[in-house]
C-alpha cells in the first residue's frame, strides 16, 4: 500500500475542467497583485524612516491598544451571545442573531453614523452620558466601539458555529456526573470549541485592527488621540500616495500572520473549522 505524503499541491482524483483553472488564476491574480505592487512601489530607501516616525509609530500603537480592547470586549461579550444562539431557537433569537450580524454587510460609514446617533452629544443614549459629563464620541473610547461594532460578528459567528457542530452529549454527561452549568461550560464546552474560539478572536482583532469608515465617522481624526493606522495612512495618501505605502506593508503583514494563524488551525483540524 502506498501512502500519500502531502507536497506542494495535492490533486483531487476527480479533476476539474481547464476553465475552472483559468478563472481561479484570475482570482488570485486579482487578490495577490495589489499587495505586490505596495512592494514593487515602495520608497525602501526611505522606508525604516517612514515607518519609525513619530506620527506612525503613535498611530500603530494606538491601533494595537485599542484593538487589543476591543478584542477582549468582544469576547467577554460574544461568547455569551454566541452560545445562546447556537442553544436557543425561535422568532425573537432569530431577529437577535439577524441585528448582531448586521455590521458584516452594514457599510462602516453608515456603522459609525449609526453610533454618532447613539452615543454622540445629541444620541439616544449619549445625551443622558454628556448630562452626567460623559463625553464619548470622538474620544479614545469611541474608536474601541467603533471597532467592536464591527468586529463582533466575526467572533459570535465562529464560536456559535463550533458550539452547534458540538451539541449537547457532553454537556448533558457532565450534568449527569453533578456538574453545574458554570462549571461545564469552563470545564467542558469552552475546551471543545478552543480552536474556533481562538480564531474568532484573531478574526476579530485582525477586523478591529484595519477598521477605518466607522472609526472616522464616529471618532475623528485626532492625531494621537482617534487617529489610528488606517486613518493615518489615509492622510498620507491624500497629500502622498507613496508616502502612505511603508505603513500599508505594516498592516498588511500584520494581516498575512493572522491570516496564516487561522490558515494553519485549519490544517490541524478542530471543531467548526473555518
Amino acid at each position: 500500500m502506498t501512502l500519500s505524503r502531502p507536497g506542494l499541491f495535492r490533486r483531487d482524483p476527480a479533476g476539474l475542467p481547464a476553465w475552472v483553472y483559468g478563472l481561479a488564476a484570475f482570482g488570485v491574480a486579482l487578490i495577490v497583485l495589489p499587495p505586490m505592487a505596495l512592494l514593487a512601489r515602495s520608497p525602501w530607501d526611505t522606508f525604516v524612516d517612514q515607518v519609525t516616525s513619530p506620527s506612525s509609530i503613535d498611530a500603530l500603537r494606538l491601533s494595537l491598544i485599542t484593538a487589543t480592547v476591543s478584542t477582549v470586549i468582544c469576547l467577554v461579550v460574544g461568547v455569551p451571545m454566541a452560545m445562546i444562539f447556537a442553544r436557543y431557537d425561535g422568532l425573537i433569537v432569530r431577529v437577535l442573531r439577524s441585528l448582531v450580524l448586521l455590521p458584516l454587510v452594514l457599510p462602516p460609514v453608515v456603522g459609525g453614523l449609526a453610533l454618532l446617533y447613539t452615543f454622540g452629544r445629541l444620541g439616544i443614549v449619549g445625551e443622558h452620558l454628556h448630562a452626567a459629563g460623559i463625553d464619548i464620541a470622538f474620544s479614545t473610547a469611541a474608536v474601541v466601539l467603533a471597532q467592536s461594532f464591527v468586529a463582533l460578528p466575526f467572533l459570535v459567528i465562529s464560536v456559535e458555529g463550533a458550539v452547534r457542530v458540538v451539541g449537547t452529549r457532553y454537556e448533558e454527561v457532565a450534568a449527569t456526573l453533578g456538574a453545574g452549568p458554570s462549571r461545564t461550560l469552563w470545564r467542558v464546552t469552552l475546551p471543545l470549541v478552543m480552536p474556533s474560539l481562538l480564531a474568532g478572536v484573531v478574526l476579530a482583532f485582525a477586523r478591529a485592527l484595519g477598521e477605518f469608515g466607522a472609526t472616522i465617522t464616529f471618532a475623528g481624526n485626532a492625531p494621537g488621540v482617534t487617529q489610528t493606522a488606517p486613518l493615518a495612512i489615509y492622510v498620507s495618501a491624500i497629500d502622498d500616495p507613496q508616502a502612505a505605502i511603508p505603513l500599508s506593508l505594516i498592516l498588511v503583514l500584520i494581516s498575512l500572520v493572522v491570516v496564516v494563524g487561522v490558515h494553519s488551525r485549519r490544517r490541524r483540524g478542530g471543531v467548526g473549522a473555518l
